[in-house]
């Protein structure tokens, strides 16, 4: 012990943490993987006590006790005030000499891009969209749901399907075959037996999410309302990346445009094409790309861009996650 790396990299979502140990040569001493990460439900101490676990058992299989700079990207840090004090708080706990908050979207976004440059649009739970310059110019959204005009994510795309389901049933909407095929996912005969079951728990309330995957695939089997809902989300996406990036000058500018989160990595086609085409109309310049790579690598990336490290070593720590 007491030896000291580079880079703390931290990708803290709310279903799983990811920390990474990077040497100044570009080498990962060491990964772990901890519990999620949601302060507005445990509080900010137990949420940080999740990632101060996952850094102890990194710290150990890497052969150090602390880094030069600790490069954390949070779930729920959605305003600066927020990340300056969940900064504070890990500072804290002595991980490193210097520590960086900033949301888990930009993590994203980093380990899409060669450079600190580009928009990220996430659509997980819920959605959110960033971007970023080399000069440190950003445009962000809270992205805290309908109060921050937020449209979209599972969540929001599994509630807007119950509503359109329960509405087709009982005769106030109009016909869609998403009143057979939400409730037959949990083998149950009608919306009028799922809502009942919603509401009595006997499906726990966060199954609600399995029924997005659902509404693609009615989507795909021609169901016109559940198309609506999918070609809604392509619209928002675009909306989202297209303002991004009007606010940093990089609309008439070549840029990428990265897509990350459960339902845009799941690359379902009429989502997918749809994106694509309607930014090829209003972003011209856009270059889409959907991101595979683990996030806690655009934490790391982000890491070393504070401390100065050279393109190779950055290429190294790159090829480290990609193999």
């Amino acid at each position: 012990m007491g030896l000291t790396a580079s880079v703390l990299a931290v990708d803290a979502g709310n279903s799983k943490t990811d920390v990474a140990v990077v040497a100044a040569d570009g080498t990962v001493l060491a990964t772990a993987r901890g519990g999620g990460f949601r302060p507005p439900v445990t509080g900010v101490e137990p949420a940080v006590d999740q990632i101060d676990r996952a850094v102890a058992r990194a710290f150990a299989a890497a052969g150090v006790d602390s880094v030069g700079h600790v490069s954390a990207c949070l779930a729920n840090a959605d305003f600066p005030v927020e990340e300056e004090q969940l900064a504070a708080a890990l500072h804290a706990r002595a991980w490193g000499a210097s520590t960086e908050v900033r949301n888990d979207t930009f993590a994203v976004l980093r380990a899409g891009v060669g450079e600190p440059r580009g928009v990220a649009v996430v659509c997980g739970a819920g959605i959110n969209c960033v971007g970023m310059r080399p000069d440190g110019r950003t445009a962000r959204f809270p992205a805290l749901g309908r109060v921050s005009g937020d449209w979209g994510g599972g969540w929001g795309l599994a509630e807007e399907a119950l509503w359109h389901a329960a509405r087709a049933e009982d005769g106030r909407g109009g016909p869609t075959a998403l009143a057979r095929t939400l409730p037959a996912h949990f083998g149950l005969p009608s919306m009028y037996a799922l809502i009942e079951a919603l509401h009595l728990g006997r499906v726990e309330p966060a199954r609600r999410h399995e029924l997005t995957p659902v509404l693609f695939a009615t989507a795909a089997d021609g169901d016109p309302v559940a198309g609506a809902l999918v070609d809604r989300l392509a619209d928002e996406v675009v909306t989202m990346a297209t303002v991004a990036l009007t606010r940093l000058d990089l609309l008439d500018e070549e840029t990428p445009v990265l897509l990350g989160g459960g339902v845009l990595a799941a690359r379902h086609p009429r989502l997918d094409d749809g994106v694509r085409d309607l930014l090829a109309v209003r972003a011209p310049k856009a270059v889409p790309e959907v991101v595979t790579a683990r996030p806690v690598l655009g934490a790391a990336l982000l890491g070393l861009d504070r401390v100065g490290a050279t393109a190779g070593v950055r290429e190294r720590v790159r090829a480290y996650f990609s193999s």
